[in-house]
């Protein structure tokens, strides 16, 4: 690795743990705490559940279509963010630092890439592209996940980033190969 690569990826590293470290600390705030511990636990599966639940008793036949496409973005996001952090290895940000206030629980051992924000963004961009009209419900909920990702002090942004990367990708593969 170059000398310059090194630098910049030093100072990245840096800014990432900064910034994970001062908004960890908004978790002091009870409100803030339980709301984003809240938005976590929906985000663990629940409120996607729930929408393709919605979608089928709504849509029935009609939204066998997108539920299957939400299924097979979250499939194969499960398997390509379990595989990453096997291969990454990247422990929690408090695993790492002590000025790091955690108030989750942790699903795994491992930090990179946030499954939760990975999911929230597939689901999304997929139900997004079927029911246009859920935008806004469903964007304020993926952003509120991938705060509670950084929020709960279980994530360095980085993560929340990649993983959103990741799904959006996911999601868009999944569209143009079956929309």
């Amino acid at each position: 690795m170059t000398n310059k690569l090194q630098i910049y990826l030093s100072r990245m590293h840096a800014l990432d743990s900064a910034v994970c470290v001062t908004v960890s600390h908004s978790n002091q705030y009870r409100l803030i705490r339980d709301w984003f511990r809240l938005i976590s636990r929906l985000g663990d599966g629940v409120f996607w559940y729930a929408l393709m639940t919605a979608i089928i008793v709504m849509q029935q036949a009609d939204g066998i279509q997108p539920v299957l496409h939400m299924l097979a973005a979250g499939l194969t996001g499960t398997v390509v963010y379990k595989w990453l952090k096997q291969k990454t290895h990247r422990p929690r940000p408090f695993q790492v630092r002590q000025d790091v206030w955690v108030v989750g629980k942790p699903l795994d051992h491992f930090s990179f890439p946030s499954g939760h924000t990975l999911h929230a963004v597939a689901f999304s961009v997929v139900a997004m592209h079927y029911y246009p009209e859920l935008t806004i419900v469903l964007m304020s909920f993926t952003i509120m996940v991938a705060m509670s990702r950084v929020i709960l002090g279980l994530h360095y942004p980085s993560d929340v980033f990649a993983g959103a990367g990741i799904g959006y990708v996911i999601a868009q593969s999944y569209l143009t190969v079956f929309a």
